[in-house]
C-alpha cells in the first residue's frame, strides 16, 4: 500500500436557515474546485446578528482532500 498525503483547508459556510445548511454549503462549494474530498469537520459554530436577531448561521469547517503533485 502506498502512502498518501492529505491537505487541510478551513472554510466558513453561511446560511440564513441553519448551521447544518451552512456546513453543507462550505463542503458543496469546496467540491466544485477540489478533487477527492475525504473528511469535513465542523470546528466552530456562530451566528451573525442584526438588531438583536439571528441574520445568518455560520459554520467553520476543516476539509481534507488528497494531495497530488503536479506532474
Amino acid at each position: 500500500m502506498s502512502e498518501s498525503v492529505y491537505k487541510l483547508i478551513e472554510l466558513v459556510g453561511t446560511s440564513t436557515e441553519s448551521w447544518e445548511k451552512a456546513a453543507a454549503a462550505a463542503v458543496e462549494r469546496a467540491a466544485k474546485s477540489l478533487e477527492d474530498l475525504r473528511i469535513a469537520e465542523v470546528v466552530e459554530l456562530d451566528m451573525q446578528l442584526e438588531n438583536g436577531k439571528v441574520a445568518a448561521y455560520r459554520a467553520k469547517v476543516k476539509v481534507s482532500f488528497k494531495y497530488r503533485d503536479e506532474a
